[in-house]
């Protein structure tokens, strides 16, 4: 009996299916993307923080985003590094590790739709109401708005994973590359009728609301920027409204491919590929996109990047 529950306890995962030819490619590429992706966003965290200039609701909004990338791949892709040299009949993980890594792939993928509604928010306050942006966006409404985006993720995901943890199990076979939530109540014989309609109804729910207000957003921007006759104000909206909306399009079609990968069986291997361009794909390009796009961070990096061209020279000129 014992023995039983302990075997109930350690899952065995699938993971990647990648052969002993490609395993030392595979890893090198994933760990140069996974440190990209830390390197690229703690960077714009640090870069925010540290310039006062940038202390404006907009940034301070994109480190939520940074941040949640940063949690995100860690929670990932770590293990899939270690799982590449692993043999697939030897790759073992224990039931609650599973439990967590599902949760925070979720979370994950949650917080990034709740970030990205409330950065739209602030875009449509600062182009549709700018005479009472300052009033509206001060550091409490950031801060309110970055709880509801944390708290209101944590809490669907939650009870998500909850649905899901409950269920005796049957099966040990993870058949994906890391935990989610399909992963764990598929190990269960029991009826998962409540898990479907729950984790699909989160997911079209989230998806519905952040696309219509991202859409209504940038429905809303258009028309004022449409009767707007002032070219550099436009041109300047523009730039940064097209800079949320590549992410959030990155981010919509990704999620979306799983959902649907998800109903076809045949296609395991293409879904698998897929959850992982999810957590690889939108953390590696929204620092880079944020980072270039937008004007100010962009001068505060070449400046940043000047400065210690100059020290370097200095020290240089001083030792000879």
């Amino acid at each position: 009996m014992e023995n039983q529950t302990f075997s109930m306890d350690v899952l065995q995962l699938e993971g990647l299916k990648v052969s002993p030819d490609f395993s030392i490619p595979a890893f090198v590429l994933l760990l140069l993307i996974y440190i990209f992706i830390m390197v690229s966003n703690i960077s714009l965290v640090v870069l925010i923080f540290m310039e006062r200039s940038l202390h404006e609701p907009m940034y301070l909004l994109f480190c939520n985003m940074s941040i949640n990338d940063v949690f995100g791949a860690t929670a990932i892709i770590p293990r899939v590094l270690s799982d590449l040299f692993t043999p697939v009949t030897e790759r073992y993980i224990y039931y609650y590790e599973c439990v967590i890594q599902a949760f925070c792939g979720h979370f994950y993928a949650g917080a990034s739709h709740t970030v990205l509604m409330i950065m739209a928010f602030d875009r449509y306050m600062a182009i549709c109401n700018p005479l009472r942006y300052a009033t509206i966006m001060t550091n409490r409404m950031v801060v309110m708005l970055s709880v509801g985006a944390w708290g209101t993720a944590f809490f669907l995901i939650v009870i998500l994973i909850g649905l899901s943890a409950r269920l005796s199990r049957c099966r040990r076979l993870v058949s994906a590359p890391f935990c989610d939530n399909a992963s764990l109540f598929k190990l269960s014989c029991e009826n998962i009728l409540i898990n479907h309609i729950y984790g699909l109804g989160t997911a079209m729910g989230t998806m519905a609301c952040s696309l219509c207000s991202v859409t209504l957003t940038y429905l809303r921007i258009a028309m004022v920027c449409f009767n707007s006759k002032n070219k550099t104000v436009n041109s300047k909206a523009l730039q940064t409204c097209a800079t949320h909306l590549a992410v959030y399009l990155i981010l919509l079609l990704s999620g979306n491919i799983i959902i649907i990968l998800h109903r076809f069986e045949n296609l395991s291997d293409e879904r698998k590929l897929a959850s992982l361009l999810f957590i690889v794909v939108p953390p590696s390009m929204n620092a880079v996109i944020y980072g270039l796009q937008i004007k100010a961070v962009r001068e505060k990096m070449m400046i940043i990047f000047n400065r210690n061209k100059m020290k370097e020279r200095n020290k240089m000129s001083m030792q000879n």
